[in-house]
């Protein structure tokens, strides 16, 4: 689990580099790292780089973004490169930042701050609702992806204090109140049974799209939803139903043993007496059968072996799309970083020379004068040694075209990307509603490979 926050840095970015960096707080300094800046001079480097901004706008200065993990879920070094996974998937090699993994406390937590302007178009970051809610997205895939638990909406809320020490004694009213809702869960009849047995309890029910609960002697009513994904209104009814665990489903087969998925289906619509079939529908409507079958017809998919060849076939298909996208995002945020060194190496030059021919006096006057270009210069100077540039460089208007070509080629690949998850979301969708209704157990799917319809 990871709890996402970001906010604007406006004033003392150095004082606020300092702090994330601080070495009591970084294992000694081993959990930062960097990407198109030193951290020791990133306040200078971001402002090289807003000085050149297309649209200047604002004071942000940079963007300080908090990535907190629940305590003893992760270590050190694996929080810091799920940062930089996160660094590299919501900046997309566009912007300088650092990033340091935050070790003294009860939990572990990844600082990364990053500059508030593109080196790539000099335009400004954007930060709002919506991009906010794309990093917590991109947060939950990595958390996921690296095995760690993700926030679920309409999960149980954070407990206030007071209320965590009074349920830790267990005197608090929300978990006195589940209590009462688990005990007439069990022993009612149906949805209608349930209510009446609260209030004849004492109970104060507000009968609504979504209904809440006041005990007695309490002032405000608590919706079900607000006291955990248990006690909305459907997960309620379900519970009375004794549907708590799905029921086992009958899987019906042919009388020549062969399996058609249509005709399968098709009977199951017609056996409504099923348990299990009558439990579907209760949840995902007759049309979904009927969409399945003719979904089926269209694909000329009779087997379930074929439905399960399909998805394969679907998932390599996105895999393979995956790594050509990531490779293609890899190679553009290098030449990005590739131009920028050597854009700045070229604005500089001027100053690092007149410093390097100048002796005495104006060779310090200059080093005062020209403190940021000089920096700015040894730090672009620096980066094109460790990217293997050491002599004449590289052509600018080449690698810009290169660029050009590879974000064409990107945001194709991104379309094909995007199809094949799509592609894959109504499969598996066809899949699940054919095990909800069919049930096959695993037998019943690995003999239908050899089975011809």
């Amino acid at each position: 689990m990871a709890v996402i926050k970001i906010h604007p840095i406006k004033s003392t970015l150095r004082a606020a580099l300092d702090y994330i960096c601080n070495p009591d707080k970084t294992d000694e300094k081993l959990l930062i790292s960097s990407f198109g800046c030193v951290p020791e001079t990133a306040d200078i480097e971001f402002d090289f780089t807003l000085s050149n901004s297309v649209m200047n706008k604002g004071n942000n200065l940079a963007h300080h973004l908090i990535q907190s993990f629940a305590p003893g879920e992760v270590k050190y070094e694996h929080a810091h490169r799920i940062g930089e996974e996160l660094a590299a998937a919501v900046l997309g090699g566009k912007y300088e930042y650092v990033l340091t993994t935050h070790i003294d406390k009860g939990h572990i937590h990844n600082h990364i701050m990053f500059c508030a302007a593109s080196f790539v178009d000099r335009h400004k970051y954007v930060s709002n609702r919506g991009s906010m809610y794309g990093i917590r997205r991109e947060s939950d895939r990595l958390c996921r992806e690296h095995g760690l638990s993700v926030i679920i909406p309409g999960e149980k809320k954070r407990q206030s204090i007071g209320e965590k020490a009074a349920e830790n004694e267990g005197r608090s009213w929300k978990s006195k109140l589940r209590e009462a809702l688990d005990r007439h869960i069990e022993q009612s009849g149906d949805w209608e049974d349930f209510l009446r047995r609260l209030e004849s309890d004492g109970y104060t029910v507000k009968r609504a799209k979504y209904h809440s609960y006041k005990m007695p002697g309490q002032e405000r009513f608590c919706g079900g939803q607000t006291l955990g994904a248990e006690y909305a209104d459907e997960r309620i009814k379900e519970r009375i139903a004794g549907l708590t665990v799905a029921p086992k489903r009958k899987h019906i087969q042919l009388d020549d043993g062969r399996i058609n998925l249509i005709i399968d289906i098709e009977n199951s619509v017609k056996a409504q007496q099923s348990a299990g079939y009558a439990h579907w529908a209760k949840l995902h409507n007759l049309k979904e059968a009927a969409k399945t079958v003719a979904f089926l017809s269209e694909n000329n998919i009779l087997a379930y072996a074929d439905l399960r060849g399909k998805i394969g076939e679907i998932q390599a298909m996105f895999d393979e799309t995956a790594a050509t996208l990531k490779g293609a995002e890899k190679r553009i945020a290098d030449l990005s970083l590739l131009i920028k060194n050597i854009e700045n190496f070229r604005r500089t030059y001027g100053a690092y020379k007149a410093h390097k021919q100048a002796k005495g006096s104006e060779k310090e006057q200059l080093a005062r004068q020209h403190e940021s270009a000089l920096i700015i210069h040894n730090a672009a100077r620096k980066a094109l040694r460790e990217m293997g540039i050491d002599g004449k460089l590289p052509d600018v208007a080449v690698l810009k075209k290169e660029r050009d070509r590879l974000t064409a080629d990107k945001a194709r690949l991104y379309e094909q990307y995007s199809g094949l998850k799509k592609q894959a979301a109504e499969y598996g969708k066809i899949k699940a509603n054919i095990d909800q209704i069919l049930d096959m157990n695993e037998h019943d799917k690995s003999r239908d490979h050899t089975r011809q319809v």
